[in-house]
């Protein structure tokens, strides 16, 4: 980077004054993180403890990096490192005064890391909530879950089941199940939708005290929201043609009132001026709208006039009145072609056609009482599904850290408390905040004064906020720039200078972007403008940004393009890293095939979908099969899958006769077997003879063990194809073990929606520089050519949720005002105020798109490749001319940049090569089956098989120690779990203070292990000691990292070593930043006089056997070089060595 002064220098140089807070834009590439930490650093040199510096982010990763740079820039400053560039110079000097304050105060934060408070905002959230149990409402320690849909569908169902009982909310019940046909399954299923979305309704649907008024209000809003929008209209109409368009409709509505008609177009015959934008002359716009527009293709300008407009033929009249039917046709297409140089009018006046009344039908009105006295309650029974499952979504814990802070008028002692402590509150992907998240914020910062000392800096880019789907709302970005959060104001600042692309790339997306963005900016529809960037990188030879045109949805070509971009680019040693980049999954189906028919490795992240391989589509049935005897169809599935693979005559033999009786009772029915040929029946009794055993352990087992072990005794393993398809089922396992319930699946459609959200593990061995992953997947990654196929597809459409809702501020308004509509009833083809507020969603939708295509575009670092399809059609001359991308593609937000290079590949008739045939690429999958004769092989010679009352040897040791040692063992068990849930949930969750906290539970989990009442006391302080030192010891906190890759606790291997069927348990293993496969055991053993190396050493040689046994295992999996350890918390000790073959 040149050492020239910056374009943003000065935006840089205030984001580091400690006594100012700010709000920052960081597009793209601009260097967010570095200035996160440049402040962090400052603040650290004027506090006088660590602690009242808090810096939040969105996601482990992020908060990771920040406490790396800040450590290493610590470390760098300590150890008097000179660094070339002239920003890490810059941090290095930050730091050098951090540390300054650190000598001076004592705090020794090289020593002492956990003190640096970075943390997630869900974590921030657990700790807020586990200091508060009461308050908060959780009762203390509970699990996250990122899956909530199954306790949704759970807290759904419930409360369906009220309907049995005679409660005051029966009625209500009753109504919306009227009102969508008695369609239970839908109900329930749009009840857990809206409960997943609960943090942005639920304060709407607080019961009114007069329904009546509660009416009036919404109704109010809703005049108001019609007549904005005939203002909007009405504005964009331009002056010049207001007196043609008045003659216009006065010639229109005579010849309309002449022939009797009562259109509402008539309104406008004496008007000398517009009508006003007033919800009563609401009729008259949308006919005015009718007469100059059509809906064709969308909406399009009136081309032609009939009677029923107003415009009679000249040929139906004679002389003078000839004449002027013909000249007022003439003026209606003078006045169209005026109006069509007006930009925005046409889809002003199509938006009027769709306008709502102003009132709510009774209907309707009675449906939005229901929902609202049902939606709450569906909380409060979602609750109490929270609270006997033990476990609750972050929404939850969002609003339980809400509850904890109390009520801004009246805080909490524990709001009070972090008043006192936090001076400095750093937030990082501003952006991407939830409502509830945003309310957060506003309590942990309410009664700060503009002069106390204490400041909010918030940083984020509003270009890239891409996850409404996680209810972030980009308004609340907008907002707290234009009025500052709650009581903190906050000045603006902006940084353009982009690090990361090349010249050529950032220029591109100046100019296609500009347009591509909304003109103004809209806090409500969260409407953001474009901000011009900067590039600090020369451009390279040859072209940045390469649009590639294709034709009426050729994916195929598309496919192939992508794959010869990947070859062309793997062949150039400057394209170190490539990633193709995808809006939808779906858009890989042609690409992935013909990736693998190239030979080309990839690594792809939740990518590939496992619900259509073989593999987990014969194990759906067969677990459908063991739950449900009756469920026929998966019966002979499992029959027709190829571990039996009975022909299609011998089913027809054995079930065509007998439709009604379940197919497991046929195959026990000797007469109806003997019906099939020869081979059929011997399929057929080897197969039956294993699911007898297997129904016979029906609920009496763990569903994945009868699901596994009835697969591996079928020959569903034989049958699989490969190494991958065994990690396919596994993936499949390892779901059954998440919904099984008793060893049962209470809900078998939930089942199967898993499945489908089931996805391949990567592949380990393909590396890093090919990667595959959607666009949400990549942001904050960067990579040198990034490719973007699909852009003429459409998303799947939404679905329709059981209310909407909009709030709209208006100008001069001090509170926003609320718009409602429920879905309309089953059998209605429309409902206008509900389409009304869906043109909202959908206006939210396009502007998340256009964001969506500016993050794809900006993780380029030297070449950028768009991909996309539009149709072409004839024109009536007989030549071919480009449709406009459909509305919902990215490529619409994008065509005003890429119109001109379909036009030429158009014109250079690259449209001709549609019409050729494309072999289909696939991964060929041979169908096949076992044998008739097959059976479970006998185990290998060389395994020392034991007797069944023999237990597979396990390597865990029991060493004795000094005092009691079932006591010490019951300590070591406990240490084990405690750190495996530090692991799970990441350390910066975790403080002394929590350790000390858990004391009760400790006690409680050390009796349940029956350690005596009087020994409970000296185990606790071992327990916390152990605990305590983990987080403080900087190498516990290595250990405990969750940003290692592939990191794993208390991880269970079963293998054969070294002639021997063993079953082991890592402690804890990860990859860390060089590729190094690490094994870490855990000791909690001390030493008591004595060298402490000597006592080290041997227990180093005391477990050395037992390490190496992991590793072997691990060998089998992983060929990375790994390198064991030893680690004693209660000693804050660590040995370490490599491998056998490292």
């Amino acid at each position: 980077m040149s050492t020239e002064r910056l374009a943003d220098t000065n935006a840089r140089e205030a984001a580091l004054d400690a006594a100012r807070s700010f709000i920052v834009q960081a597009p793209a590439g601009s260097g967010k993180t570095e200035l996160l930490t440049n402040r962090y650093l400052v603040l650290l040199g004027r506090v006088d403890h660590p602690e009242e510096v808090l810096a939040i982010t969105f996601t482990r990763k992020a908060a990771a990096e920040m406490r790396s740079r800040i450590i290493e820039a610590l470390a760098a400053a300590a150890t008097g490192a000179e660094l070339e560039a002239p920003h890490k110079q810059r941090m290095v000097a930050l730091a050098r005064a951090a540390l300054a304050r650190d000598a001076e105060r004592g705090w020794n934060l090289l020593a002492q890391p956990q003190r640096l408070r970075i943390s997630t905002i869900d974590a921030l959230c657990t700790g807020l909530t586990r200091q508060m149990p009461v308050l908060s409402r959780t009762g203390g320690a509970v699990r996250i879950t990122e899956q909530g849909e199954t306790l949704y569908r759970e807290a759904a169902r419930e409360l369906l089941a009220l309907l049995e009982a005679d409660h005051d909310w029966t009625p209500a019940v009753e109504r919306l199940l009227a009102h969508l046909d008695n369609d239970l399954p839908q109900v329930e299923s749009l009840l857990a939708s809206m409960l997943a979305r609960r943090d942005q309704w639920l304060r709407h649907l607080a019961t009114p005290d007069d329904p009546r008024r509660h009416r009036a209000v919404l109704e109010t809003a809703l005049t108001h929201a019609i007549e904005d929008e005939l203002a909007r209209a009405a504005a964009a109409l331009p002056t010049a043609v207001a007196a043609a368009l008045l003659g216009v409709l006065r010639a229109a509505t005579a010849n309309l009132r002449a022939a009797g008609s009562d259109s509402a177009l008539i309104a406008w015959e004496e008007c000398v001026a517009l009508l006003a934008p007033r919800v009563g002359n609401l009729a008259a716009w949308q006919a005015l709208a009718g007469l100059l527009t059509t809906s064709t293709d969308g909406g399009a300008w009136r081309a032609r006039v009939t009677r029923s407009e107003g415009f009679p033929p000249p040929s139906s009249a004679k002389g003078k009145e000839k004449a002027r039917l013909a000249a007022a046709k003439a003026e209606f297409e003078a006045l169209i072609a005026q109006l069509a140089e007006a930009p925005e009018l046409l889809g002003r006046l199509r938006a009027l056609v769709a306008l709502p009344g102003p009132h709510y039908a009774d209907a309707q009105w009675q449906l939005i009482e229901a929902l609202g006295a049902l939606l709450p309650l569906a909380v409060a029974q979602l609750r109490l599904v929270f609270a006997r499952h033990g476990e609750v979504d972050f929404t939850e814990v969002s609003w339980s850290a809400l509850e904890a802070l109390g009520r801004p008028e009246a805080p909490s002692d524990l709001a009070l408390l972090l008043d006192y402590r936090i001076a400095h509150l750093l937030v990082d992907e501003f952006q991407d905040t939830s409502l509830s998240q945003y309310e957060l914020l506003e309590r942990l910062t309410a009664g700060w004064q503009p002069d106390d000392g204490r400041t909010l800096f918030l940083v984020g880019d509003p270009m890239q906020s891409i996850y409404r789907f996680r209810q972030a709302e980009v308004g609340l970005y907008l907002r707290a720039r234009a009025q500052g959060l709650g009581s903190v104001r906050l000045t603006p600042l902006a940084l353009e200078v982009n690090f990361r692309s090349q010249a050529g790339i950032v220029d591109w997306v100046n100019r296609a972007f500009a347009t591509a963005f909304p003109a103004e900016e809209n806090i409500a529809l969260g409407a953001v403008t474009h901000a011009h960037s900067v590039a600090a990188n020369g451009a390279l030879h040859g072209q940045a940004v390469t649009v590639h045109p294709f034709f009426d949805k050729d994916h195929v070509a598309e496919a192939e393009q992508v794959a010869a971009l990947v070859q062309a680019a793997l062949a150039d040693p400057a394209q170190r890293t490539i990633a193709i980049l995808v809006r939808s999954r779906s858009h890989l189906e042609e690409i992935v095939p013909r990736l693998r028919a190239a030979g080309i490795p990839f690594r792809a992240i939740d990518i590939e979908p496992l619900g259509g391989r073989p593999v987990v589509q014969d194990l759906l049935v067969l677990t459908r099969a063991l739950v449900h005897r009756a469920d026929r169809l998966s019966w002979l599935a499992v029959l027709r899958a190829p571990w039996c693979g009975l022909q299609l005559a011998d089913l027809d033999a054995l079930c065509a006769r007998d439709r009604d009786t379940a197919v497991w009772t046929l195959m026990q029915d000797d007469a109806h077997v003997a019906r099939l040929s020869d081979d059929g029946q011997a399929r057929l009794v080897r197969v039956r003879d294993v699911l007898a055993a297997a129904l016979q352990r029906e609920r009496r087992a763990p569903l994945r063990q009868l699901v596994e072990g009835t697969w591996l005794a079928l020959g569903g393993s034989a049958c699989a194809p490969g190494a991958a398809a065994l990690a396919d089922a596994r993936a499949f396992f390892d779901l059954l073990d998440t919904l099984e319930q008793g060893g049962d699946l209470a809900d078998l459609a939930l089942l199967d929606q898993q499945v489908g959200e089931l996805h391949a593990a990567p592949d380990v061995d393909a590396g890093e520089r090919l990667q595959v992953m959607t666009v949400h997947k990549a942001k904050g990654l960067e990579f040198d050519t990034v490719i973007v196929p699909g852009l003429g597809r459409q998303p799947r459409a939404a679905d329709a949720p059981l209310l909407r809702w909009h709030e709209m501020a208006r100008a001069g308004a001090t509170v926003a005002e609320l718009l409602l509509a429920p879905m309309r009833a089953r059998g209605e083809k429309q409902d206008p105020v509900y389409d009304f507020l869906g043109g909202y969603e959908r206006i939210q939708a396009d502007f998340e798109d256009t964001r969506l295509l500016y993050v794809a575009s900006t993780r380029a670092i030297r070449h950028l490749h768009l991909l996309g399809a539009v149709a072409i059609e004839e024109t009536e001359e007989g030549g071919r001319e480009l449709r406009e991308p459909p509305a919902r593609s990215l490529l619409a937000r994008l065509w005003p940049a890429a119109a001109g290079e379909f036009e030429r590949a158009l014109a250079r008739g690259a449209h001709r090569h549609v019409t050729a045939t494309h072999e289909a690429a696939t991964d060929n999958v041979a169908i096949r089956r076992l044998t008739s004769a097959w059976r479970t092989p006998a185990p290998p010679a060389q395994v020392a098989w034991r007797k069944r009352a023999e237990p597979v040897r396990s390597d865990r040791t029991v060493v004795a120690f000094d005092w009691a040692s079932e006591t010490i063992r019951s300590v070591g068990s406990l240490v084990h779990r405690w750190l495996e849930i530090l692991a799970r949930e990441g350390i910066a969750a975790w403080s002394e203070e929590r350790v000390r906290a858990l004391t009760p539970v400790f006690a409680r989990n050390l009796a349940e292990l029956g350690v005596p009442a009087d020994r409970i006391g000296a185990a606790i302080e071992r327990v916390s000691e152990a605990l305590t030192h983990a987080l403080t010891d900087p190498r516990g906190r290595w250990i405990l990292d969750s940003a290692h890759g592939e990191a794993r606790t208390e991880y269970a291997l079963t293998g054969v070593d070294q002639g021997e069927l063993v079953s082991v348990v890592l402690d804890r293993t990860f990859v860390d930043g060089d590729g190094v496969r690490w094994i870490i055991d855990y000791k909690t053993g001390t030493h008591e006089g004595g060298d402490p190396d000597v006592f080290l050493d041997r227990e180093q040689q005391r477990y050395a056997a037992q390490l190496a046994r992991y590793a072997r295992l691990m060998y089998l999996l992983d060929a990375r070089p790994i390198r064991l350890g030893l680690y004693f918390p209660l000693l804050g000790a660590w040995r370490e060595w490599p491998a056998v073959g490292d």
